[in-house]
């Protein structure tokens, strides 16, 4: 697709691409209309997406501590980084959210870098895919959660329901405060 150039980096550039590609990755979706990862979470519609303040970070990290197995993923230009694992507990020092867990996932965030958090819940080559997407102050994924799925592909129904509750709590929050 050809975007004038007035067009590139606008969300009406990145709503003309999800128009060709509802289910596409998002990262491609932005580069495509030279727009950042946020931007095309913006374009999305509304039921499909929930952004959430970043002070919410810590309260949502203790929580995904007990969905269980979990999808972590960073996404850069360069690689696409998927591991399975528990989300361990952390801790803030020394300028980091640290967390290290017995599983594969562990390391230190900087905390402060994250501006907004969005829940997603949208299609993703063809079937559902629901998401906790962490955006830094560029408007570009630090890391992503995703519910996992099982052997037959599907997403994993208790942790549907985790993710669900937890939209609905954050709506709710969102909407009593605004």
């Amino acid at each position: 697709m050809n975007l004038d150039v007035t067009e590139r980096g606008s969300l009406e550039a990145v709503r003309q691409v999800l128009a060709q590609k509802p289910d596409g990755v998002l990262e491609a979706i932005a580069r495509e209309a030279g727009a950042s990862v946020e931007t095309a979470l913006q374009a999305l519609p509304e039921a499909q997406r929930l952004r959430v303040h970043a002070d919410r970070f810590a309260p949502l990290w203790d929580e995904l501590t007990r969905w269980g197995e979990i999808v972590f993923i960073v996404h850069t230009s360069d690689i696409v980084l998927e591991c399975k694992g528990e989300v361990a507990a952390g801790s803030e020092g020394r300028g980091y959210f640290n967390f290290h867990g017995a599983g594969p996932i562990g390391g230190h965030i900087r905390k402060d870098h994250c501006a907004a958090i969005y829940l997603v819940d949208r299609p993703f080559h063809g079937r559902r895919s629901c998401s906790l997407q962490f955006i830094n102050e560029s408007g570009e994924p630090m890391f992503k959660i995703f519910v996992r799925r099982d052997e037959q592909r599907e997403l994993v129904g208790e942790q549907v329901d985790l993710f669900t509750a937890l939209w609905a709590r954050e709506d709710g929050a969102a909407e009593a405060v605004g």
